[in-house]
Formats: structure tokens, C-alpha cells, sequence
């Protein structure tokens, strides 16, 4: 038996309907205000890079490298480097820090490491992969505005030129440079969710970097913004690049047995095929075997030292580092595997 509605309920409930209807208005237009404001943001973004690039002016092509004549099976250096945090103010590491670590440190270090390569086999060429968290952020966490030294948009502006440095730096040691990129979450706009995954600083930056080496004929971009990932190729080796904040942590306490069962089910044919993967997000050096085609998963320490959060709710301080390894383009396997130390 139907319950009958009595005039006084149906009035209030056409009253809920009617209200709901205009906050449902309200909320579209807000969404749409928030929409342009990102888009304007983004706009802006791009014309003042322009404006920056044309000032500074355009760079020549970095000199090649004079290789000597190696007999060997030619192999390809691949460096991962990420969580960069430039923005990002502790005792030890700013974003002066955070330049010299990479644009100097990690650049030498290369160097020096591929040359003792060279000496049994040829080293031509380099990859290098840019794994988010370029940026330190602002509205990550409470109370981050206290953490940085710098604007959003110095941040963005440092990475640029930090990776410029680094690029430039590889074109003179190697024939060719190829720069495969993924953001992070502290890149993002806002809060989680408030904007598009893809309106994010370290795209910015990659995309700001990219241009200003469009052109550079030595040196290729990847980019990536629609994606949670990037799939690197170097001959037959796939490398597939997260940057792991899709692993969710809990307690503190760094999740090796959710990043093993994550990492294993994108490989059983969830995403393309791969060998091993990249990722940072997490700020500590380890590797995780895969139960799976002798697969592994690189984690990658960042060049940041003395974080506070890490210290008091993960009771864990990474030494600042990041990874280089060497790749058998044929018969797809890591060769020679090193985490460098920028302390």
C-alpha cells in the first residue's frame, strides 16, 4: 500500500528540490570560476617563461663529446633523478643546496662513473629520467608555507634552470641526451583533487625545459601528463617510471610489500609490458625484487637532508642521493647499478 504525501511534505520536499537545484548552479559556477583561474594561472605561466626565455636568450648547441674508439658491447647510461623539493628549507638543504647537489655533485659523478665504464665498452649515450617532486610545493601540508624559501613560482624557475644545468652538462659528456619525465605530488595545484592531476609545477618546468632544448637535435624530451606513468625504452629494455606516491604509506613506515604487490600487478598485463621499475616519492634507497620475471623495482633517495617530517613520523633520515645505472640495450638487463651519495 502507497504511503500518501500530504500537501504540507510535498511542498517541503519540492522546497529541498529547488534548493538543491541552486546549489547545484552555485557549485557549477564555482567550478567553473576555478577552471579559468587554473587556466589563467597556467597561461601565465607559459608567457612568463617565454618572456624569461627571450631575455635570457637562446642557448647555443652544447658542443659533442670527443669520444675515443672503445671495442666493446656498447652499453647506455640511464640516471634517475627526482625529488629534487627546490623550494624546500631545513637545516642543511635549500635551494642553493639543492643546485649544487645536482647541477654539480650528481653531474661529476656521472661523469666519472661512465668513464670508468668507457674504459672496457662504449658509453654514448644517456637517459635520463626526471621522476617528480622537482618542487618543494606550498599547500602540500599545514604549515609547509614555514618549510620553503622561496614563491611557487621561484621554485618553478630553479628547477628549470637546475635541469638546464644538468642536460647541458650530459650533452657535453654524451652523443645524445633522451629526458623521459613524470610529476609529483607536491608539484600539484592545490589540495589533492581541487584541480586536474596534469595542472602540476613539475610539468611546467619539464614542459619550460623542453622547449628551451627544442633546438637541440642531441637531446629528445618524453613527456608525460596524462598518465600516472612513463614507459622508458632503451633497445629492448622497458623501464617503466612512477614517481610512487600510488603506494600509499601507513605509520610511517616504508610499504616495501605494497609497492612488491602493486608493482607485480601492473605487470601481469594491467599496463605494456616491462623489465624493472623507477620511482622515488619515498626519499630512501632500496630495491624490491618482483616474484615475476625477475623484475625490480628501484627506489631512488632524494638530494634533500635534515627533513623534519621524516625524522619525527617515519623515525627514518635518507642520506641525500640519487641513481645511476648502466644498460645492456640488447639483452635488457641492468649491467652495473650505483645509488650516488650528494652528501
Amino acid at each position: 500500500m502507497k504511503k500518501r504525501v500530504g500537501l504540507q511534505e510535498f511542498v517541503a520536499t519540492q522546497e529541498e528540490i529547488k534548493e538543491l537545484r541552486a546549489a547545484n548552479v552555485t557549485l557549477q559556477r564555482q567550478l567553473k570560476r576555478a577552471k579559468h583561474k587554473v587556466e589563467d594561472l597556467m597561461g601565465a605561466v607559459f608567457d612568463a617563461a617565454k618572456i624569461a626565455a627571450t631575455i635570457a636568450g637562446s642557448y647555443p648547441p652544447a658542443p659533442p663529446p670527443k669520444l675515443r674508439p672503445v671495442k666493446g658491447k656498447e652499453e647506455v647510461c640511464l640516471v634517475h633523478s627526482t625529488d629534487w623539493q627546490v623550494g624546500k628549507r631545513t637545516k642543511s638543504y635549500n635551494t642553493e643546496v639543492a643546485e649544487r647537489r645536482i647541477s654539480d655533485t650528481l653531474l661529476n659523478k656521472v661523469r666519472l662513473l661512465t668513464d670508468i665504464q668507457r674504459t672496457d665498452h662504449p658509453v654514448d649515450n644517456c637517459v635520463l629520467l626526471l621522476g617528480g617532486d622537482m618542487v618543494e610545493g606550498l599547500q602540500i601540508f599545514p604549515g609547509q608555507a614555514f618549510e620553503v624559501d622561496s614563491t611557487l613560482y621561484e621554485q618553478l624557475f630553479s628547477a628549470v634552470r637546475i635541469g638546464e644545468k644538468l642536460i647541458r652538462g650530459l650533452l657535453g659528456h654524451f652523443k645524445q641526451v633522451h629526458v623521459y619525465t613524470e610529476y609529483g605530488n607536491h608539484g600539484r595545484l592545490g589540495r589533492r583533487g581541487d584541480y586536474p592531476a596534469g595542472d602540476n609545477i613539475d610539468a611546467m618546468a619539464y614542459r619550460i625545459m623542453a622547449d628551451r632544448f627544442e633546438s637541440e637535435k642531441r637531446c629528445r624530451f618524453f613527456l608525460n601528463v596524462d598518465n600516472f606513468y612513463n614507459r622508458v625504452q632503451i633497445g629492448k629494455y622497458v623501464a617503466l617510471l612512477v614517481h610512487g606516491d600510488e603506494i600509499k604509506q601507513w605509520g610511517g613506515n616504508l610499504p616495501a610489500y605494497g609497492i612488491a604487490r602493486k608493482v607485480t600487478a601492473w605487470a601481469s598485463g594491467v599496463i605494456e609490458p616491462f623489465h624493472d621499475a623507477y620511482m622515488g616519492h619515498f626519499h630512501q634507497c632500496l630495491v624490491v625484487p618482483l616474484p615475476v620475471g625477475n623484475r625490480r623495482v628501484f627506489l631512488t633517495p632524494s638530494p634533500e637532508s635534515d627533513n623534519a617530517y621524516a625524522t619525527e613520523f617515519c623515525a627514518a633520515m635518507g642520506v641525500p642521493g640519487q641513481r645511476v645505472h648502466f644498460i645492456d640495450p640488447e639483452k635488457a638487463r641492468v649491467t652495473a647499478e650505483y645509488v650516488v651519495w650528494l652528501d
